[in-house]
């Protein structure tokens, strides 16, 4: 008999990181035999074993594993409304959101300039691309400076975070222009629980389309992935000459030595300045200063 608490399936090693990098925050330490890694957020056990074969399992496995069983949608030339963020994954610097409309007309436009999601293009491409899409689509950015993260951090997690953010994105843009019947968020975290995160905010936006990898289907979300990214290198510039010191992107080693680093020009106190304080890095930031 099948049961209805349990979905398995088998991850391709991209969805596994896709998978981890939207529930770290629930990574357990102790592991089962085998397994790669496993995550215990509301009301669902996820368990990724070696081969990929990753298991759901509790009161509503389906809405997890939800974002690896849809069907691709397919292409769609109609206008649409689409939003990403950039940032969540550093440890160092903002968490930056934008969003984006495109009409039909504007698609041969970001087709030449080979808009795709910016984690595709080198940053001196986003650099050269981003004010090109500023100037012609009607567009929205957010940013989220260190410290604000980690105050807003004691009382939403890093999913809630975004949500709040990419629907605060679209009410921006709502200011700018009516927004498309079609709207399409990169799929962080199921649909039910992206509402669930806003269920005590006042207004929000309804109708979104939900699908990973969004951002190499939808022109309008690459634009938005190519803008958040924008908006995070010009950010890390600005931290850079504020600082007089480089920053590494990223959450490995690298962004752990400029932070070692920081802390002996300006003292760790001062950390939660320039980072995410509830990352491991720290952990391993206070072990490489002898903390």
């Amino acid at each position: 008999m099948e049961n209805k608490n349990v979905i398995t399936l088998t991850l391709s090693p991209d969805d596994q990181d896709r998978l981890y990098a939207t529930w770290q925050e629930y990574a357990s330490q102790k592991l089962p035999a085998y397994a790669r890694f496993q995550l215990r957020p509301e009301n669902c056990v996820i368990t990724c074993y070696n081969t990929g074969r990753t298991v759901f399992q509790g009161k509503d496995p389906s809405v997890y594993a939800a974002a690896f069983t849809a069907a691709p949608a397919a292409e769609i030339q109609s206008a649409q409304a689409g939003s990403d963020e950039v940032g969540t994954g550093d440890y160092l610097g903002p968490v930056c959101v934008a969003a984006v409309i495109v009409q039909p007309a504007q698609f041969s436009l970001l087709q030449s300039l080979g808009i795709r999601d910016s984690k595709a293009l080198k940053d001196e491409d986003i650099r050269e691309l981003a004010p090109k899409i500023m100037k012609e689509l009607t567009h929205t950015l957010l940013i989220v400076e260190p410290s604000k993260y980690n105050e807003v951090h004691t009382r939403d997690n890093m999913n809630a975070i975004k949500a709040k953010l990419h629907n605060q994105a679209y009410l921006n843009l709502m200011k700018k222009a009516e927004l498309p019947a079609l709207k399409i968020i990169d799929q962080f975290t199921p649909e039910p629980i992206y509402y669930h995160y806003l269920k005590n905010t006042r207004n929000i936006v309804r109708g979104i389309h939900f699908e990973t990898k969004a951002e190499d289907k939808y022109p309008a979300v690459g634009a938005a992935s190519v803008l958040a990214r924008y908006a995070f290198l010009t950010r890390m510039d600005t931290l850079e000459k504020e600082y007089d010191m480089p920053f590494a992107k990223g959450g490995g080693a690298q962004a752990d030595k400029s932070a070692v680093e920081f802390c002996r020009r300006y003292g760790y106190e001062r950390l939660p300045e320039i980072a995410k304080m509830h990352f491991k890095n720290t952990e391993r930031v206070r072990s490489l200063l002898g903390m």
